[in-house]
């Protein structure tokens, strides 16, 4: 398949810019997938499709502060930093702009002078290593220094997106972007849907592979980067009885998906433990794990939108997105959702 085959046209103001007002007031559109059909909703009907013996799996991840401003001391320019991956404690690979003009050693100081950067590599990769160096805890200077890290299509800065780019069940720090699908539960939410079937919690700190480009034409030469997660045993219990009890795994989120589908066997038994997930799901993957999926509208050419053909097939997520456009639906991160069953 070619990358053009999952492209769409979207209207640049149907591309959500700031949350509702209420997280579960967001519509959502159901796709069923036997009937190749789809329904208008609202998120708030969500809880009223899992049933006894089904389980709702999703991602805990809390996401950093990530993108930082500083200046570059020999010159004074202004410098971006942009944390993707922790390769050890104060060392991460990172986007860097202008990372063209930053030599190996180039130094990045932002408002607290005890709290530098520094340059590891030559340019060249996309991604830059960079160490950081400070007296006090680093975790505590990226709170004060470091700001939400939004998608490029969101036009705003707000102090709001601190807690309102989390999910309110957030508990393990390390992801650079929100898992969205899980932006619109309540406590509220959650709760009824315990009172109707399993909940379980998996982390999946997303990283660069979720929103990286797709740089290639041929859609089967594409690699989506590794991504750290891990399934607690409970968590691994709770997915496994509902299997065994003919129940649905009703997973949210692709992030959700992808740690799923690396963690099971042939036969779709979750294992527990910690991993890294290396999946690149598309078209005539075999799904190991997920019966329905719970997932907001994506980028066109994307690889979450490729995986979501992939589960739904494309022509129907398509023609979804299609009808999504025309009733005209938010789109992306902040915007509506698509339940898919």
């Amino acid at each position: 398949m070619r990358l053009s085959d999952f492209d769409y046209e979207l209207p640049s103001d149907l591309i959500a810019q700031q949350p509702l007002a209420e997280r579960d007031a967001s519509r959502m559109l159901v796709v069923d997938r036997a009937t190749q059909t789809w329904t208008d909703g609202h998120f708030r009907d969500f809880a009223s499709y899992p049933q006894p013996n089904d389980v709702v799996v999703v991602n805990n991840s809390r996401v950093i502060p990530a993108r930082l401003k500083g200046k570059r001391e020999e010159t004074g320019g202004q410098v971006e930093i942009f944390l993707v991956r922790e390769l050890e404690p104060k060392v991460w690979e990172a986007l860097v702009r202008p990372g063209g003009r930053l030599k190996r050693g180039a130094k990045v100081s932002f408002n607290k002078s005890s709290f530098i950067a520094e340059i590891m590599d030559e340019p060249g990769a996309e991604l830059r290593q960079v160490r950081f160096y400070c007296e006090a805890s680093f975790e505590e200077l990226l709170r004060e220094v470091g700001s939400t890290p939004l998608p490029p299509y969101i036009k705003r800065i707000s102090d709001e997106d601190r807690e309102r780019y989390q999910t309110v069940y957030s508990k393990h720090r390390g992801a650079i972007a929100a898992p969205t699908a899980g932006l619109h539960f309540t406590p509220a939410v959650l709760a009824e849907i315990e009172t109707r079937a399993a909940l379980a919690e998996v982390t999946l700190h997303v990283g660069y592979g979720t929103f990286e480009p797709v740089r290639v034409d041929d859609v089967d030469q594409h690699s989506v980067s590794a991504e750290r997660f891990e399934i607690s045993e409970s968590a691994a219990a709770k997915i496994n009885d509902a299997r065994q009890r003919r129940g649905r795994i009703i997973v949210v989120g692709t992030t959700t998906m992808r740690a799923l589908e690396s963690s099971a066997t042939d036969e779709g038994v979750i294992i527990a433990g910690r991993g890294e997930a290396k999946l690149t799901i598309k078209p005539g993957y075999r799904f190991r794990a997920a019966d329905a999926l719970l997932t907001n509208f994506h980028l066109p050419q994307s690889s979450l939108l490729i995986l979501v053909s992939a589960f739904a097939g494309r022509e129907l997520v398509l023609r979804a997105y299609h009808h999504a456009v025309k009733d005209r639906y938010r789109f992306y991160s902040y915007g509506d959702c698509m339940l898919i069953l």
